[in-house]
């Protein structure tokens, strides 16, 4: 059985309490890429995903965000 992340897991983007608020596209995402700014609600829930390009953001496992709950 193999211990690599399934196809899903990779297309996650895993943040931290050091990138909120978080946004996307994010600072360092590629002129391709760019699309109106806006800002991920990732605190409340640990997941959400981007309107406009589907990408999906994570809290990394353990991250405490002070002042959210």
């Amino acid at each position: 059985m193999s211990s690599a992340p399934n196809a899903q897991e990779q297309d996650i983007i895993y943040v931290g309490a050091e990138d909120l608020p978080l946004y996307c596209p994010g600072p360092k995402a590629p002129l391709w890429s760019m699309h109106p700014r806006i800002y991920i609600e990732v605190a409340k829930t640990g997941v959400a995903k981007c309107q406009y390009c589907s990408a999906r953001y994570a809290l990394r496992e353990g991250e405490k965000i002070l002042g959210h709950h």
